[in-house]
C-alpha cells in the first residue's frame, strides 16, 4: 500500500475547510493567518501580545505504547513557543491543559517533568492550567497548552516585507517533532513492526518517534540582531507551511538532509516524495526568510543553512525537482 496522510485519516484539505467554517463565525476580533494571534493592549500603545495554542496530537499514543510520558511536555511547550517566535515575539508564559481518561498521579508527574524542562529551555514561566478527567471523551491522555508572548509594534514580523530574491534559512529539526504521527503510526503498524524494535543502536522505533520537538531559541537572537522578513514553524502540512507567511513562491533548491526517521517511514510506507514534503518537516523544523545581505550573520547566529530563495508567485513552491 502506498500510504498518504489522507489514507491514514488526516486530510489537510478538509482540515483547512473546517478552519474556514469555524473562522467565518468568529467576528469578535481579527483572526490571524500567522502562527500566532496578536492583541493590542488598551494600556500599552507600544507592545502587542502574541498568543498561540496547540497540542501534542497523536504523539501521546506513542507515549502510551511505551509507557514513557516524561518528554511530551517538551513537545507541548515547543509547539506553542515556536509559533510565538514566528511573529518576532518573545515568549513569556504558558498554561497547560491535560485531559485524562482516569486519574494517574505517576503519569501526571512525568508529564510535568517535560513541561518544566520545556519551560526551562524556552525561559518562560508556567503560571497555571487545567486538568480534566474525561473517561468517555479521551483514551489515556490529551495534552495541549497556550503560550503568551510580547513584541513591539514596530518589530512585528508579518511576512509583508518578503520579496523576490530573499533567502530562506533552514534550521534542522530533531526528527519527526509532533506532526504526521498519525501517518507514521499507520506505516509502522501496517508493516507489522513493534515500537520496541530497534531503530538504531541507541534507541527503539518508539523512542525515536518520541524525540522531543526542538525549541528554536536561537531565533530570538536572529530577529533581534538581523533584518528578518518572515518566520515559519514547519509543522503539520510540512513545507506547505511556507505559504502561510507570503503569497509569493519558494524555490527550495538545497533542502536540508532529512533525518533517518523520514527515510525509514518513506521506505516502509511506500510514500511518495511529494507526500513526504507535504506532511513532515523532512529535517527542517523552522525557516526564516531574510534579505541576502544578512546571510553571513544569520547563518552564524543560528547554525542554519541557506536552503532556497523567494520567487515569483506564479512559480509556486518547489523543493528540488518537486512541485508541491
Amino acid at each position: 500500500m502506498q500510504w498518504t496522510y489522507a489514507k491514514a485519516g488526516v486530510d489537510i484539505t478538509k482540515e483547512k475547510n473546517v478552519v474556514k467554517a469555524l473562522s467565518a463565525e468568529l467576528t469578535r476580533g481579527k483572526i490571524s493567518k500567522s502562527f500566532s494571534g496578536l492583541l493590542e493592549l488598551p494600556f500599552d500603545t507600544q507592545h502587542l501580545l502574541a498568543i498561540s495554542t496547540d497540542g501534542v496530537g497523536s504523539k501521546v499514543l506513542i507515549a502510551a505504547r511505551l509507557n514513557k510520558w516524561d518528554t511530551i511536555g517538551i513537545d507541548c511547550i515547543a509547539m506553542n513557543v515556536n509559533d510565538v517566535y514566528c511573529v518576532g515575539a518573545t515568549p513569556l508564559t504558558f498554561v497547560d491543559y491535560i485531559a485524562m481518561e482516569k486519574p494517574d498521579e505517576r503519569i501526571a508527574s512525568e508529564v510535568g517533568k517535560g513541561l518544566e524542562e520545556g519551560a526551562r529551555i524556552s525561559d518562560i514561566s508556567i503560571i497555571g492550567g487545567e486538568t480534566a478527567i474525561l473517561p468517555e471523551v479521551v483514551n489515556d491522555l490529551d495534552l495541549s497548552g497556550t503560550c503568551v508572548g510580547y513584541v513591539r509594534k514596530d518589530k512585528v514580523i508579518s511576512g509583508e516585507q518578503i520579496e523576490v530574491g530573499d533567502l530562506v534559512l533552514g534550521l534542522m529539526s530533531a526528527g519527526i517533532h509532533s506532526n504526521g504521527l498519525t501517518l507514521a503510526r499507520k506505516v509502522i503498524e501496517g508493516a507489522g513492526l513493534d515500537y520496541n524494535e530497534p531503530f538504531s543502536s541507541e534507541r527503539s522505533i518508539g523512542e525515536e518517534l518520541l524525540t522531543p520537538t526542538r525549541i528554536y531559541t536561537e531565533v530570538l537572537e536572529l530577529f533581534n540582531s538581523c533584518e528578518v522578513h518572515g518566520l515559519a514553524h514547519i509543522t503539520g502540512s510540512g513545507f506547505l507551511k511556507l505559504g502561510r507567511i507570503t503569497d509569493l513562491g519558494f524555490d527550495i533548491y538545497k533542502p536540508l538532509e532529512p533525518n533517518p526517521i523520514f527515510t525509514f517511514l518513506q521506505e516502509k510506507g511506500n510514500i511518495s516524495d511529494i507526500e513526504m514534503y507535504k506532511t513532515f518537516n523532512m529535517g527542517m523544523g523552522f525557516a526564516a526568510v531574510i534579505p541576502a545581505v544578512e546571510e553571513h550573520a544569520a547563518t552564524r547566529i543560528t547554525g542554519g543553512e541557506i536552503v532556497g530563495e523567494v520567487v515569483e508567485k506564479e512559480k509556486g513552491l518547489r523543493v528540488g525537482h518537486l512541485k508541491l
